[in-house]
């Protein structure tokens, strides 16, 4: 059966209202119709099996605190018996929206991640791989999709845990060859979504509600107070005082700034993913020498068109071992400018494509978010005082807000990046408020 007939199967799912009583979810923090019963109507359609029985039921989160602030991820294993009375083992991830707490879902609603993330997997991604088949390319880049449920803003998709893939551990950072690997990754699935937008006039462009955008600042209370308190912390060290004045001074302007970085700029444009960073990679270690060999791109709740610089400065500001983050991101923009710029020839990209150098000078003018990524996410990130780290923890601007964002600032790896990196942006006038 194709990812289509499952995303029809799935939309033919009865309510459960009308089905059957009201019963208890399938966890204690799981949404209250992610039931039994729900699972097994969609399995019933899935495999077209009316007297398909689960007989086992497995529900779990996927992640603890501190590592996903986007939705909530419920893992899934499922025991059930076929119409002919085979017996049969299924693997799922179920990934839905905030809708029991309403501070959370009405922070996000402006940003409409959850239609926007069901849009990309149902009718984006598929056209990506159409085009890298046409360039006999099959490597897989992204999970596929099992099935889109519109009504409660829910995906589900294959476990690929079963597979052998995992998540990088994200208080550790990636290395330099696994690094390599999800640049290459990116790399085509940035050089496809420009070529898809020339084909198609512009379809992708309606993606315009990234991380910062024009029509909503819900998420201000986060980026502000993370400075804020990136302000504080770094006033107590001596020698830095002129950095923390300078932090407190850009909070007025740090939206508009961010905002800069993510309108369309002259130059090559891509559908940025947005929130590239260790927890939105799966990754396929090998057994034997434990290094990575696979490596699948997860997650399009913020995917946004904008320059490649929103996605290049996110991941290897945020999600590299430190001496990488520091020392080599030349070296990995030039692995990923050569796969980007073969791909669009390969493509027959219309369009001018840009020398190395002139690639730099177009990311140098979105710098900004170099900046923000290693002095704002990358202490949310790397975070390790994990009781208070939720969404409302991040969004709200009460003391328990406020303390969770100071011990942000507490991690020593932090700290290290602060202490390396500020006098580099404020050398490069990263930190002035006239930027």
């Amino acid at each position: 059966m194709s990812v289509s007939d499952l995303i029809s199967a799935f939309d033919a799912i009865p309510k459960l209202s009308t089905v059957v009583p009201e019963i208890n979810p399938i966890f204690l923090d799981a949404p209250v119709w992610l039931t039994e019963n729900y699972i097994q109507d969609a399995l019933r359609n899935f495999y077209d099996d009316q007297k398909l029985t689960i007989t086992a039921l497995d529900g779990r989160p996927a992640l603890g605190r501190g590592e996903n602030y986007g939705g909530v991820l419920t893992r899934l294993k499922a025991e059930f018996t076929r119409g002919d009375g085979r017996s049969q083992n299924g693997y799922y991830i179920i990934k839905t929206s905030f809708e029991s707490d309403e501070f959370s879902r009405k922070t996000m609603e402006p940003y409409d991640i959850f239609n926007r993330e069901m849009s990309i997997y149902e009718q984006i991604l598929p056209k990506l791989n159409s085009l890298l088949l046409e360039i006999d390319d099959e490597e897989q880049i992204f999970a596929e999709t099992m099935a889109v449920d519109y009504d409660r803003s829910a995906l589900i998709f294959e476990d690929l845990n079963v597979r052998g893939f995992i998540m990088p551990d994200r208080l550790k950072g990636l290395d330099l060859k696994l690094a390599r690997l999800v640049l290459r990754k990116l790399a085509k699935m940035h050089a496809t979504s420009a070529v898809l937008n020339e084909r198609e006039c512009g379809t992708l462009e309606t993606y315009d509600r990234g991380m910062f955008n024009r029509h909503t600042d819900n998420y201000a209370p986060c980026f502000l107070g993370m400075i804020e308190a990136a302000s504080k912390r770094v006033s107590q060290w001596p020698g830095y005082e002129q950095y923390a004045e300078k932090l407190k001074a850009l909070i007025p302007v740090y939206m508009e700034l961010g905002k800069r970085v993510f309108d369309v700029s002259p130059g090559v444009n891509v559908l940025a993913h947005g929130d590239l960073w260790t927890n939105n990679v799966l990754v396929k270690y090998d057994k034997v020498t434990g290094e990575a060999e696979d490596a699948i791109i997860i997650d399009f709740q913020y995917a946004a068109w904008g320059s490649p610089a929103i996605d290049l400065f996110y991941f290897l500001n945020s999600s590299l071992q430190l001496d990488f983050h520091l020392h080599h991101q030349e070296e990995l923009i030039q692995h990923y400018f050569e796969i980007f710029s073969d791909t669009l020839r390969k493509l027959r990209y219309k369009a001018r494509i840009p020398s190395l150098h002139n690639f730099h000078l177009e990311l140098k003018r979105k710098s900004f978010y170099a900046m923000h990524t290693s002095i704002n996410i990358f202490a949310i990130q790397r975070n390790v005082e994990t009781d208070d780290a939720d969404f409302n923890a991040l969004m709200q601007t009460n003391q328990r807000a406020i303390n969770f964002k100071n011990c942000c600032y507490n991690n020593p790896v932090t700290q290290r990046v602060l202490r390396e990196l500020l006098p580099v942006y404020n050398n490069e006038g990263l930190l002035d408020t006239d930027q």
